[in-house]
């Protein structure tokens, strides 16, 4: 590492979220397996793009077929998992863009580590807060079906551990609120913190 310098380039920030129209940002969703953070995040970038913002969604699903595919499911494997993707979610606020990440990082001090990378004033804790009997009646993945029949290790909420966000700065109920509720509550806070560009 002593071999290497941060490179300074002509366009900065500044720059890029003039551009866009308005600040980046990073709004994290964090909760249980089928909490319905992905759907969550889908429905938020979609009224987000109808307002002509520019987003993207780093959804975990998706990062563990590709970036991530070589990480197990163990402890280790899901720290790792969540510091790559803080350092994506940085390089992506960076240039401008709102990032809505949809992970369960089920531990506090990844998503702390998460929230220091990226900046405090960047960053959005948004809990999902679905009871685990919940997420698991839904079980969209069959995951906890597969959990509790002895076929699938480390399963977050059975026999890995949540641990759930102290004070986040948003917790929607994905039990009990209906999807376009969370996207409201999610546009307020984004009316506070990154307003659109006038």
């Amino acid at each position: 590492m002593q071999n290497l310098h941060l490179q300074k380039f002509s366009i900065d920030r500044s720059d890029r979220e003039r551009l866009a129209g308005h600040p980046g940002r990073v709004i994290w969703l964090t909760g249980l397996s089928g909490a319905g953070k992905s759907t969550i995040a889908n429905a938020l970038e979609v009224e987000l793009y109808r307002q002509g913002r520019r987003t993207y969604i780093l959804d975990g699903d998706n990062i563990r077929q590709g970036l991530n595919k070589d990480l197990p499911f163990t402890d280790e494997g899901r720290i790792e998992n969540i510091r790559r993707v803080a350092e994506v979610a940085r390089l992506m606020m960076d240039a401008g863009i709102i990032v809505i990440t949809a992970f369960i990082s089920p531990f506090r001090r990844e998503r702390e580590l998460a929230r220091d990378l990226i900046g405090a004033d960047r960053f959005s804790e948004v809990f999902v807060d679905t009871p685990l009997a919940v997420c698991e009646a839904r079980d969209p993945k069959g995951l906890y079906k597969k959990a509790r029949g002895g076929q699938l290790q480390n399963m977050t909420g059975i026999d890995s551990a949540y641990e759930r966000p102290q004070t986040p700065d948003v917790i929607v109920d994905g039990s009990t609120s209906s999807v376009q509720d969370c996207v409201d509550a999610l546009c307020r806070l984004l009316r506070t913190v990154a307003p659109p560009a006038t």
